[in-house]
C-alpha cells in the first residue's frame, strides 16, 4: 500500500476533513458525516481507506485528547470500513445507493454495541453490566443510526465527486 504524493495529499485533506464535519457538527448529538465519508472513501480508494480513516482518528485524538473515551476510536471506524469493504463492487445500480445508506445506519445502530467491549476491558464491567451499558445507550444509537441513514443520501454523490476528481487529476 505504498502512496505516491498526490495520494499523501489527497489523504490528508480527507482525514482533516472528516474531523472539521465532525467537528462542525458537535452541537447536534450523535450526528456527523463520518460515516458517509468512510463508506465513500473506502468505495473509491479500497484498502488505502485505512489513511484517511486514521488520519482522522489520530487528529480526533490530539483535538480532544487521548482519553479512555477515544480508544474504541482504534477500531470501532475499521468495523463500518471491513463491512463496505465486503460488500460486492458490482452491485445493481438502483441497489447500491440503499445498500451503502443500510451499512451506515447499521453501523449507527450498533456505534454502542461495537463500543462496549473496550468499555466493558477498560471499566471491568460484568457481561450484565455490559449488556446494561449498551441497552442504557440505544436513544443515543437510535439517533445515530436513523442519522447515518438520512445522511447516507450524500453517499453515492461523494463517490461519483471523488471520482471524477480522481479522473481530472491524473
Amino acid at each position: 500500500m505504498k502512496l505516491n504524493i498526490k495520494e499523501i495529499a489527497i489523504f490528508g485533506m480527507l482525514g482533516s476533513l472528516m474531523f472539521a464535519s465532525k467537528l462542525a457538527m458537535e452541537v447536534f448529538p450523535n450526528i456527523h458525516l463520518i460515516g458517509v465519508f468512510i463508506v465513500a472513501i473506502t468505495v473509491v480508494y479500497r484498502r488505502k481507506a485505512l489513511y484517511p480513516i486514521y488520519i482522522f482518528v489520530v487528529v480526533f485524538g490530539l483535538f480532544y485528547g487521548f482519553n479512555i473515551w477515544w480508544v474504541p476510536y482504534i477500531y470501532i471506524w475499521t468495523v463500518l470500513w471491513g463491512a463496505v469493504m465486503l460488500l460486492p463492487k458490482n452491485m445493481p445500480s438502483k441497489a447500491v445507493p440503499v445498500v451503502y445508506m443500510v451499512v451506515c445506519a447499521l453501523h449507527g445502530f450498533l456505534y454502542g454495541t461495537l463500543y462496549a467491549p473496550a468499555q466493558a476491558i477498560m471499566f471491568g464491567f460484568t457481561f450484565e453490566q455490559t449488556i446494561a451499558w449498551i441497552v442504557s445507550g440505544i436513544p443515543f444509537d437510535a439517533i445515530h443510526g436513523l442519522s447515518n441513514l438520512i445522511c447516507g443520501i450524500l453517499i453515492v454523490p461523494l463517490i461519483k465527486a471523488m471520482r471524477l476528481a480522481e479522473r481530472y487529476s491524473r
